[in-house]
């Protein structure tokens, strides 16, 4: 599974911002701890000094029962917790060595921890002063929260607008993917690099020239099939006429026999001809739009198969709920139509039923072909639009082109087809979806796209069943 780029980056810079603020804290720490004991060590050396002048004027005498003087004078902080020993006029404490030079010390208790200086009077004395240093670690303490405490109460906004500033700054990245997928599959076009980052822009290049290259590729292979099917299609005209005068009714049987197979071969070949050149045109993608009439293409179709149909015994109709005009591309809405037709026709069984269904969903025009035919196995579903491609076990008709020309016109018209197996029984249904634009036509079709005029609900139906109808 892909990391997302945008969590990574928040995240990596969340974590060097917080340890950034750790590092700024503890560095306070430090200095707060070294400036607090530096302040200490003034402390206890002047009251050292302050002591003497006193002890050489003034006696100090015990003011707790614990053996050591108090120097009477002021001191501003109550909690400064400074003792001043004189020896020998107070004994020794347990936790200072006779040996000691002077200078300053920091000895543990039973207490606690405390930080000594000791000073040699001119008279011989030693004066030693005291300080617990809890005091000066809560000092630094302090100073290192004051730092620490707003980072952290601030670390989910900053981590929120680090998050907004990424999404900012990657969005040319999305864009250009938007960019990319709004291209039509048949015509690819370079991507633009006005907005892109320093550091994509290597890669949007590369990915231009793949896009050049297979832009020319697929040129290529257009012109081949255009080229190839246009040369052929005049043979084969002339073949087909050919083989029709040739096949009159003074004819002898046996090679009548010979006539017709060559005249069903030759028909093939030319409306797989037809069929090439279709497909070329639409993967061209030249064509203009114009705006058509979705039911006068439908009842065009229902007119030419309704022939087919009642030779084969199957019942064609057209179920229209919703008069629709759109954006046509050539003759895109009839190719995707007359395949769907053909091949709902050729698959259903005699007698069965094909229904050609127009409606109108939301903005969008939606064109059905439902028939009862034997439906496509799931495992083919998605290989049955593949140019040329043939489900096993199908008859010899076709040439496996038919879906690859709807489905081509489809994305040239902008919509998409979808092919599912009927849920009641047997049966496929064809769906062809369509995005109805309004505001480009006259009022009259601003109307018919807004559902505001009413809708034309006939049903075509095959000849013999109007002929049935007559009768009764």
């Amino acid at each position: 599974m892909s990391r997302s780029l945008q969590k990574r980056l928040t995240s990596m810079l969340g974590i060097a911002l917080l340890i950034s603020g750790l590092a700024l804290a503890l560095m306070s720490f430090v200095l707060a701890y070294n400036e607090a004991k530096e302040f200490q060590d003034d402390v206890l050396r002047q009251t050292a000094l302050l002591a003497a002048v006193h002890d050489s004027t003034t006696d100090l005498s015990p003011v707790d029962g614990t053996g050591q003087n108090r120097l009477p004078i002021p001191v501003d902080d109550p909690e400064s917790r400074i003792d001043v020993i004189h020896i020998p006029k107070t004994p020794r404490p347990a936790w200072l060595a006779e040996n000691s030079t002077p200078g300053f010390y920091t000895v543990e208790t039973g207490a606690g921890r405390l930080r000594v200086f000791l000073r040699k009077d001119p008279s011989g004395g030693t004066t030693v002063v005291t300080q617990p240093t809890d005091i000066r670690d809560e000092i630094a303490l302090n100073s290192a929260l004051r730092i620490l405490a707003p980072l952290l109460l601030l670390l989910p906004a900053m981590a929120w607008f680090i998050m907004r500033i990424v999404r900012h700054e990657l969005a040319p990245v999305k864009n250009l993917a938007g960019h990319v997928d709004a291209q039509p599959a048949n015509l690819l076009q370079p991507i633009p690099d006005r907005e892109v980052p320093q550091e994509i822009a290597p890669f949007v290049h590369a990915i231009n020239r793949l896009l050049t290259r297979v832009a020319e590729l697929m040129d290529q292979q257009r012109r081949f099939i255009a080229d190839a099917a246009h040369e052929l299609r005049s043979p084969l005209t002339a073949l087909s006429i050919q083989v029709q005068n040739l096949n009159q009714p003074g004819l002898p049987e046996k090679i009548r026999e010979r006539v017709l197979p060559l005249q069903d071969a030759i028909e093939r070949a030319r409306k797989l001809t037809e069929q090439l050149l279709n497909l070329a045109r639409i993967q061209a993608g030249t064509a203009q739009k114009k705006t058509v009439d979705a039911s006068s293409v439908s009842r065009q179709l229902i007119a030419e198969y309704l022939p087919l149909a009642e030779a084969r015994g199957i019942d064609l109709g057209l179920d229209e709920t919703a008069s629709i005009m759109l954006a046509d591309t050539g003759e895109n809405l009839y190719l995707i139509l007359k395949n769907a037709l053909e091949n709902a026709l050729k698959y259903s069984p005699e007698g069965g039923e094909v229904t050609l269904r127009i409606a109108a969903v939301g903005n969008n025009a939606l064109f059905e072909v439902i028939d009862n035919g034997p439906g496509i196995p799931v495992s083919e579903l998605q290989r049955v639009g593949d140019p040329f491609y043939r489900l096993p076990g199908a008859n010899g008709e076709g040439c496996g082109l038919g879906l690859a020309i709807a489905m081509g016109a489809a994305a040239a018209q902008g919509g998409n087809v979808s092919l599912i197996n009927r849920q009641e029984g047997k049966g496929l249904i064809f769906r062809y979806r369509q995005n109805v634009r309004a505001g480009s036509q006259d009022e009259q079709c601003q109307k018919i796209l807004e559902g505001k005029l009413s809708a034309d609900k006939e049903f075509l139906f095959m000849k013999k069943k109007s002929e049935g109808e007559n009768q009764q």
